[in-house]
């Protein structure tokens, strides 16, 4: 029997992506085909490479080709990726902007935004971490580099700052331009010009992931980086308490106005529960229980995971290792799971805008 290309394409146009709801084909996501006897060999670029369905993908591939083109085919898959993007962020060379917001501080967004980023370069993807938050930054803190400074470069004229590199991500803060022990007493303006700095200023380099720490609230800093960036998406983060659960309210509100129009990717909550170490298999809902998945379902947006309250997660961060880092760390698999789960919304979201800009386009 000769195999073709064309069986090999019929065969895996039968194979749904599960988000996008359009088989692979149609999809573009099948190259490089090989066949040699009855060798068949092909590539399957995933639209990120934190797919949480990449496993169940491959083997849809698979089937495919043994039962519609024949059971006696070798089968070799090569699973890449190519992470999406649907604008221009305004940054060179960086597909996407994942603002990380809360409506109240003390709800550990930073500890968030942190593992999320290192959970995200985890899975193979490019990332960049900006401390947004000028008037308390603590991702100096949390990745043991305090006291440290970016180095410059000129390049016709203009100086760039190059980020500072640790754990496979590329990192910039205010707290590595200013004294850490002074405060930062900026009015408005000085904050957005600051903002501003740290995205287009900065020698990124081919970013994949671009999270954005923000501050609590919904400020001048929130309006400056909506306003000026194109914002992929924002994660929301809260506790289980009343009074987080509002402020977090108000600030996917925000994200929906008319005039910022960003999506959300999702909620966190964050100190879901205690697990004691001698107890593992016990959660204690020391703060009430259900109120992220409540929250998710009140606003009509997805519901990202629980994070529980464990003496680890800020003993790490404390400590310059955050914790998703320890690959045998339940903590730490819940991170990359959350992490999984906000690339996929985000490809998700890709897709749907540029579908819209084609329909548009008609």
């Amino acid at each position: 029997m000769t195999i073709t290309k064309e069986q090999v394409l019929q065969a895996l146009s039968n194979v749904e992506e599960p988000d996008l709801k359009k088989d692979l084909v149609t999809l573009n996501m099948i190259q490089d085909i090989y066949i040699e006897g009855n060798r068949v060999s092909f590539s399957v670029i995933l639209t990120t490479p934190a797919c949480p369905l990449k496993a169940m993908i491959e083997n849809a591939c698979r089937n495919a080709i043994l039962y519609l083109v024949s059971k006696d085919v070798e089968v070799h898959i090569n699973m890449n990726s190519s992470v999406t993007t649907q604008k221009n962020t305004g940054v060179p060379r960086v597909k996407n902007i994942i603002a990380v917001a809360s409506g109240k501080g003390g709800v550990g967004k930073s500890t968030v935004a942190v593992n999320l980023a290192l959970a995200l370069a985890k899975t193979g993807a490019k990332v960049g971490l900006i401390d947004a938050d000028i008037y308390g930054p603590s991702i100096p803190i949390m990745f043991g580099l305090e006291g440290e400074r970016p180095k410059a470069r000129d390049v016709d004229g203009k100086t760039w700052i190059k980020p500072i590199e640790k754990y496979g991500i590329k990192l910039l803060s205010i707290g590595f331009l200013t004294n850490p022990n002074q405060p930062v007493p900026w009015r408005g303006p000085m904050v957005s010009t600051a903002i501003k700095q740290l995205f287009n200023d900065a020698d990124w380099g081919e970013i994949d992931y671009m999270v954005v720490d923000l501050p609590p609230g919904t400020g001048d800093i929130h309006l400056t980086l909506t306003q000026t960036f194109p914002i992929t998406g924002a994660v929301i983060v809260t506790t289980p308490q009343n009074v987080a659960l509002s402020d977090a309210t108000k600030a996917i509100e925000m994200f929906k106005m008319s005039a910022i129009n960003v999506p959300i990717l999702g909620v966190v909550e964050n100190m879901s529960y205690f697990t004691p170490a001698e107890m593992p298999e016990n959660k204690y809902y020391v703060f009430g229980q259900g109120g992220g998945q409540k929250l998710a379902n009140q606003l009509e947006v997805p519901f990202l995971g629980e994070i529980p309250i464990i003496k680890s997660i800020s003993d790490s961060g404390d400590a310059g290792a955050p914790i998703v880092l320890e690959d045998d760390n339940v903590v730490a698999k819940a991170f990359v799971e959350m992490a999984k789960s906000i690339a996929q919304q985000i490809a998700i979201c890709n897709a749907y805008a540029l579908d819209s800009k084609k329909l548009v386009n008609v």
